[in-house]
């Protein structure tokens, strides 16, 4: 039952994927991913809220497990954004590749982090 759960999490989250990265970049006229950041983003935020819940005492292992192994899983894009950016610094944008990179571990790192810290004021 748990491979199904994460198969409909994983189905959601790549769905979800596609269709937000191409709204999103629908809405820019620029070479920067700024779908695969968005995506990447939010599912940084879900998945440090989920962790946190769990650090902090909330126990929903189903919904950590459809949530956050399949549809986190499956919306964020990890070899995507490795894709856009070596695309980027070897197609000479190279200052939208570093600032890719730069970014993204950024603002991933600090939504994870906002995410736990509002689990945080929930469970804590």
């Amino acid at each position: 039952m748990t491979v199904l759960l994460v198969a409909l999490g994983g189905a959601t989250g790549a769905s979800l994927r596609f269709l937000t990265d191409r709204w999103v970049q629908a809405r820019h006229d620029t070479g920067f991913p700024w779908g695969t950041l968005v995506v990447n983003a939010v599912g940084s935020l879900l998945l440090g809220f989920l962790a946190g819940a769990a650090l902090f005492g909330a126990p929903m292992p189903v919904l950590q497990t459809v949530l956050g192994v399949g549809l986190c899983g499956a919306l964020t894009t990890f070899s995507t954004f490795g894709y856009e950016s070596v695309r980027l610094l070897t197609g000479g944008a190279r200052l939208l590749g570093v600032l890719n990179v730069v970014g993204s571990v950024l603002v991933g790192l600090g939504a994870g982090l906002l995410g736990v810290l509002l689990a945080a004021g929930i469970w804590h």
